[in-house]
């Protein structure tokens, strides 16, 4: 086991060099200059343009700049906001709290329900039970998260004001304690919804075959013929040895939660690095940008890294791979 986690490791290194490299590349050789919104509007002497320009590292080559950044990196400096006025780790400190609770409340809601879902379908194949979670999880996963978002906003905030749009907490209510978290929790309802129901459908899809499979085993058979419960059959036979490709899934998908809130996070104005990120494109400020998909991308690795160890961990023949 330790052997084959270093050998991760030594293939995890590499690609995160190589995906921090390419982030800086796409962010700048990308159209726009961002010398522009640091002069803002008005005309500006060409002296002074040249002047923030060199005070930023903008008029050197793309690749001074960018051995400039992998040193940077390297100190765990990801370099100044032009938009925010503010170092950029400290602007994603203020955000990521946010978006941690909504990408996991989503991810963890996908997951449980998603399992439970999965093994009823399978332990009910061909019933109107089954045909009906299976179409619902194609319809769930085929919905762009961003239009089901303001589907839920017409109908629960506008139509039947049962839950609040937008924001993260009631701009009126200064509240702490016990009735902040309650705020919080009620603006969270929708969003985690929204952003977590592409993910329900994946999951339970991929339960339900997973069990289809695992139902059809001869030690399945032979514990129900030594008289052991339908519940202990399921639960203890059936999905323990069902669990390794749900893992898998859950894993690699928990890197594409985070990328994917961005679009949630805009449509509900909820103050996570999505919306940050949104609002960065449009400002053209590219050392958050390339922190913010950094970010995403080394979570991407580590998820992918930490459910392999998992799947290694219940399937020992993946080791041996």
């Amino acid at each position: 086991m330790l052997i084959y986690v270093v050998r991760r490791l030594l293939i995890a290194i590499p690609l995160i060099l190589l995906v921090v490299i390419a982030n800086f590349l796409l962010i700048a050789l990308a159209p726009g200059d961002p010398v522009a919104l640091l002069v803002g509007d008005f005309p500006a002497p060409p002296e002074y343009v040249a002047q923030v320009r060199a005070d930023y590292g903008l008029d050197q080559p793309v690749a001074v700049q960018l051995w400039r950044y992998l040193g940077q990196v390297a100190q765990g400096n990801f370099g100044f906001s032009f938009a925010n006025r503010m170092p950029v780790l400290q602007l994603i400190g203020l955000r990521v709290g946010a978006t941690l609770l909504l990408t996991l409340t989503a991810l963890t809601f996908a997951s449980l329900v998603g399992i439970l879902l999965g093994v009823i379908a399978a332990r009910r194949r061909g019933t109107w039970l089954d045909l009906t979670s299976s179409v619902a999880a194609l319809i769930g996963y085929a919905i762009p998260e961003f239009w089901l978002g303001q589907l839920l906003i017409l109908l629960f905030a506008v139509g039947l004001g049962w839950l609040p749009s937008q924001g993260f907490t009631s701009p009126r209510l200064e509240a702490t304690g016990f009735a902040y978290a309650r705020d919080v929790a009620w603006h969270l309802v929708l969003p985690a919804f929204a952003l977590s129901l592409r993910y329900l459908a994946l999951i339970t899809r991929m339960t339900r075959a997973a069990m289809l499979d695992v139902l059809q085993a001869d030690y399945v058979r032979t514990a129900r013929a030594k008289g052991a419960s339908e519940r202990a059959v399921l639960l203890v036979h059936a999905l323990r040895n069902a669990a390794a490709p749900v893992i898998t899934v859950i894993g690699y998908n928990l890197g594409f939660v985070l990328a994917g809130s961005a679009l949630v996070e805009t449509v509900y104005s909820w103050p996570g690095i999505g919306r940050l990120l949104f609002e960065s494109i449009g400002k053209r400020d590219y050392p958050v940008l390339t922190a913010i998909l950094f970010m995403v991308s080394l979570t991407i690795v580590l998820a992918n890294l930490l459910t392999d160890l998992v799947h290694s961990w219940l399937d020992p023949r993946v080791r041996r791979a």
